[in-house]
């Protein structure tokens, strides 16, 4: 055991001063290191690279040469080149797959999950003249088509759990078909990530999220695969168009175009036939900055101007939820029998109202006769409910104010 040790501290000891004669060879003297150094850089490498192709050719040689030793080795080649080829063709079989059902290979893994983050980010847009799809492009913002919004003072955002929110601020492009919407409430975990530069493959599939029929057809969002076609372009249109072979149907307007990772690539435009058009998120970027207010729907109330007026003027904040604004206009025989939070509590599942007719009654005095309908949602889908009657108003503070109400709802109107 002793003879061992001292053979390996000899051997230690013998390697230590042959590294030591190594460096003091390099070193001194002094004035010829860095041309030593310079050398050694040199051949080194240029060793390194000699002796790895001289073993490349070797191998190369050996393989050439080893089939025709004898017909087992023959054999054994005939055998290795079958499983090399078979595996190539694999590897591009499966390369293929990976390109047509994910559109490149890096996007393989990222899709995982992507369907639950889609369910849980889009949302229903719902006015009273249309209906359509939106989604979070930040905490409390929906991005959706113009056309969805249009002449909709008031849309409400449907969030996937069945809850609403009230739209308080719409700005947008009605020539570039989009629309912000702005809600009081932040929801940071539904916040989609718009690509800042759209560049898709040939056949690249894409997802388009939506709502199809609007609230006619309750239920989850609706997903739907398809491939990217082209990218359309015209010196018509302010923005730019992906061409995919996705159907849209109604209702999906506003929604987004998403690649497999989950990114916007577009917003759900038009279908027709079996092609569709999107509009780009790189249109969006451009456009952004210059949307405003000026094209969205306004609403001008004046319940001092007459009975009919107040009694429309009720209803519109109604359908706006400007709860505040509408009990002002109450009464104050009216407002003994209620307070603020019981007459709200009255209206929490409207969404919208729509009067069709507020005109003076010709027989009462300071009355009016009202019709309208009201869309009403159950968490699930909306209802439509539609009424008929009179309003007594009276003169207070320069102000018509609601007093009496004799409205009754019409199982099947003739209106």
């Amino acid at each position: 055991m002793e003879k061992i040790i001292r053979n390996i501290k000899l051997k230690v000891s013998n390697h230590i001063n042959s590294e030591k004669a190594y460096i003091k060879r390099l070193v001194f003297p002094l004035k010829l290191f860095p041309i030593k150094l310079l050398i050694y850089l040199i051949y080194y490498p240029l060793k390194i690279v000699f002796r790895f192709t001289v073993a490349i050719l070797k191998i190369l040689l050996d393989t050439i040469v080893f089939p025709f030793k004898s017909l087992k080795n023959f054999l054994k080649a005939i055998f290795f080149i079958a499983v090399t080829l078979y595996m190539l063709a694999s590897f591009f079989v499966i390369a293929d797959y990976l390109r047509k059902n994910y559109g490149w290979y890096t996007k393989f893994l990222c899709n995982v999950g992507l369907n639950d983050r889609l369910r849980n980010s889009v949302v229903r847009v719902v006015g009273g003249y249309s209906e359509g799809t939106g989604f979070f492009i930040d905490n409390d913002k929906v991005l959706t088509n113009f056309h969805v919004i249009e002449g909709e003072p008031s849309p409400k955002i449907i969030l996937p759990d069945g809850k609403f929110e009230i739209v308080t601020n719409i700005i947008g492009d009605s020539d570039a078909d989009m629309a912000i919407l702005t809600i009081d409430k932040k929801y940071p975990d539904k916040v989609l990530k718009l690509m800042d530069r759209v560049s898709l493959m040939d056949e690249e599939p894409l997802i388009s999220v939506g709502y199809p029929m609007g609230t006619d057809l309750p239920g989850v969002v609706t997903i739907q695969k398809g491939n990217f076609m082209a990218y359309r372009d015209s010196k018509y249109n302010k923005t730019s168009f992906i061409q995919t072979d996705i159907v849209l149907t109604q209702g999906m307007s506003g929604g987004p175009l998403v690649d497999s990772c989950g990114e916007v690539v577009g917003i759900n435009t038009l279908g027709i036939g079996g092609n569709s058009l999107f509009i780009t998120s790189d249109s969006y970027n451009y456009l952004k900055g210059s949307f405003s207010d000026k094209d969205v729907a306004k609403i001008s109330l004046d319940p001092s101007k007459s009975p009919e007026d107040a009694v429309r003027a009720m209803y519109v904040y109604l359908k706006t939820r400007n709860m505040e604004k509408g009990f002002e206009i109450l009464s104050q025989e009216y407002l003994q029998k209620t307070n603020i939070e019981e007459w709200t509590n009255r209206f929490t599942d409207i969404i919208d109202v729509d009067v069709i007719e507020s005109r003076k009654d010709e027989h009462l005095k300071n009355t009016v006769y009202v019709k309208f309908s009201t869309k009403n949602w159950d968490g699930q889908e909306v209802d439509y409910h539609y009424y008929e009657g009179t309003w007594q108003t009276v003169l207070e503070d320069g102000i018509w104010k609601m007093n009496k109400s004799n409205i009754k709802e019409i199982a099947n109107p003739s209106f």
